[in-house]
């Protein structure tokens, strides 16, 4: 069966079973059984229940591209095919998922066709506004939201910068034209605040 096929039988059994309201709720271990045997109903759960929030980051990397959809397709994809490589002694299957979510949309950021505006990323209105939280609603579940709220304006930039759009220190630099020395610092200073607030 081509990848082709594959995709399309897993997207129109998740449409299937949508259909029927979820009234079941999985404990992380009968997930992560599910999937690793290619249960449909277990992937459509998770479909159902993490899409929003990965929906979230790749807007959040991608910028509202229109390839947001295909991106997000792709990931369950990944998360269909790979669930033999989750290792639960490394972390939880949500954060595994999340990792592929944003690597996914990362690559398609990185690739030729998709060159982002970077150098002008720090002057736009989105990064100086609340919708450059737009994704952090979504992840209220696990606590971020009021944590990043509490962060400076210049903090959040940093972690957007460096988790959503995957770009290295140096890249860092060039975009906010400030020293390499300086963003390490900074970077540095916020996951140290992140680590204080989270501790208290």
């Amino acid at each position: 069966m081509s990848c082709d096929e594959v995709t399309c039988n897993l997207f129109v059994n998740h449409y299937t079973l949508s259909i029927v309201e979820y009234s079941a709720t999985y404990t992380e271990a009968e997930l992560i059984r599910g999937l690793r045997d290619h249960d449909q109903k277990i992937f459509s759960y998770l479909y159902d229940h993490y899409s929003p929030v990965f929906y979230g980051v790749i807007v959040r990397v991608l910028n509202n591209d229109n390839n947001v959809s295909d991106v997000l397709q792709d990931v369950f994809l990944k998360i269909w095919r790979y669930s033999d490589k989750y290792d639960e002694n490394k972390g939880r299957l949500f954060t595994w998922m999340l990792n592929i979510t944003r690597n996914t949309a990362i690559d398609m950021l990185r690739t030729k066709s998709h060159q982002p505006d970077l150098k002008s990323l720090h002057l736009t209105d989105e990064t100086s506004t609340d919708s450059h939280l737009a994704v952090y609603p979504y992840i209220d579940h696990v606590g971020l939201a009021k944590v990043l709220e509490s962060l400076t304006r210049e903090q959040r930039l940093l972690i957007d910068l460096a988790y959503y759009k995957g770009c290295t220190r140096e890249e860092i630099a060039n975009i906010l034209e400030i020293p390499l020395g300086t963003v390490k610092t900074r970077i540095r200073n916020t996951i140290q605040q992140l680590r204080n607030i989270l501790n208290k």
